[in-house]
């Protein structure tokens, strides 16, 4: 009997972290456990202030059929530089003496999980393991931090850059989650070969996520216990980090402060967080709220309780990042708000769905503007908009496709005689088209 090809996915965040990567990753291998052999390694749960049960370096357990290898890492202030630095590099290192330690694996899945690190331990695993690698990118670095404005430090955006270039021709197989950051993989080998890639979008589970209306019980209870009941509520769920703009978002909602009837709801954890905080404390925003990241099981509750969704990337995001969260509203059945670049991968799901409109970002009154015009629609029509997002998901975007997807990349990946077979299957296809 042949044995199970050995996939050692390198994902810093997994179950029961609450990380969008540690769920969509942790939902990935349960599916394909029974496919594959499945090793992860991943750090201690903490992302949102989870307690950590071990402190040992390395701890080895099992979810399901999949081993899991966690490493322990230092405490992170997400707001230190210093800190995130302790972290990413021991991150870095821990991983891949970890991965390195692993027998019979045939290939290494990472992401860009740290910025360029981690697909560097892929890059170093490949080499010493002689095994291949899949990349999988979620967020193009250093071009995100370069966005952001994270460092203006010209010698390490060049370095980090060579680097992940490096990581990206050195990979048997790049992945990408959004169709525009095909452009920004081109651009990054401009005259030369760009290496192979598949675009595979996030997921939700939209049979989990599933429109509710504000009556049903749990909602309700939600509305009730925060004082939300017979509020206008624009939401934003998920992380509060360093690319979306929010500091200055949230200065919209001092337009609206005198409109007793609209709420901004802020729902998770991250690096600007505390200064919303403060900012909404210093300015007395009594319309705005604050809560932490929601259970997992009862996301479908919370999104439902929404009237509208504040969907958003930083300007100069486009084809570097997309926004993970767009998939969960539209499960949901909720209307958008995307603050979003033109042509971004969010922008077209928004045009072709029909599921919100979309404000440029730093048009902060054209932002006021469109929370006005949604305001004044009937329930009704609220209604039919999100309704389109939810169609737009079952047709073309639903958690089945991108798993079968991952699974023929990988089952490819894993045997070269099968890639092979079908490199030359496809040279047939076309030289039978030419004649």
């Amino acid at each position: 009997m042949l044995r199970k090809r050995k996939i050692t996915f390198v994902i810093n965040y997994f179950y029961p972290d609450l990380a969008a990567t540690s769920q969509l990753m942790t939902e990935l291998t349960g599916r394909l456990q029974d496919d594959f052999d499945i090793t992860v390694i991943a750090a201690q749960p903490g992302y949102a202030g989870e307690r950590r049960a071990s402190k040992k370096i390395f701890e080895e357990a099992h979810l399901e059929n999949i081993k899991v290898v966690r490493i322990q890492l230092p405490e992170v202030n997400k707001n230190s530089k210093k800190s995130r630095l302790k972290y990413i590099t021991s991150y870095f290192a821990l991983a891949t003496i970890a991965l390195l330690k692993e027998k019979q694996t045939d290939v290494i899945f990472t992401i860009s999980q740290p910025p360029v690190l981690g697909g560097l331990i892929g890059t170093i695993g490949k080499f010493l393991k002689r095994s291949r690698h899949i990349y999988s990118i979620h967020d193009f670095n250093p071009e995100q931090a370069q966005a952001v404005a994270y460092t203006n430090n010209q010698l390490v955006f060049k370095v980090a850059k060579a680097i992940d270039k490096l990581n990206c021709s050195y990979a048997d197989q790049v992945l990408l989650v959004g169709e525009d950051m095909t452009k920004t993989l081109r651009e990054r080998f401009k005259g030369q070969q760009v290496p192979s890639h598949t675009v595979i979008s996030n997921w939700t589970d939209e049979k989990a996520i599933v429109p509710l209306d504000k009556n049903e019980p749990l909602i309700r209870e939600f509305l009730e216990l925060h004082e939300l009941q017979d509020k206008f509520i624009v939401m934003y769920s998920g992380n509060l980090g360093l690319y979306y703009d929010l500091e200055n978002l949230i200065r919209v909602a001092k337009e609206f402060v005198d409109q007793r009837d609209i709420v901004f709801l802020f729902i998770g954890e991250g690096a600007v967080k505390e200064r919303l905080q403060q900012y909404a404390f210093d300015h007395e925003l009594s319309n705005v709220k604050f809560l932490p990241y929601q259970p997992k099981e009862f996301l479908k509750y919370s999104l439902n309780a929404a009237d509208v969704h504040l969907v958003v990337n930083q300007k100069g995001i486009k084809g570097v990042s997309v926004p993970s969260k767009i998939y969960g509203v539209m499960a949901a059945g909720k209307p958008v708000l995307g603050v979003l670049e033109q042509d971004s991968e969010v922008q077209r799901l928004l045009f072709e769905s029909g599921a919100g409109i979309v404000i440029e970002p730093q048009d902060y009154q054209g932002v006021v503007h469109a929370i006005t015009y949604l305001r004044s629609l009937k329930p009704e029509e609220l209604k039919e908009m999100g309704s389109k997002g939810r169609v737009y998901l079952e047709q073309h975007l639903t958690r089945d496709t991108s798993i079968n997807k991952y699974r023929h990349v990988l089952q490819s990946v894993a045997d070269p005689s099968g890639l092979e077979k079908s490199h030359q299957k496809n040279s047939y296809s076309n030289v039978a088209t030419k004649k």
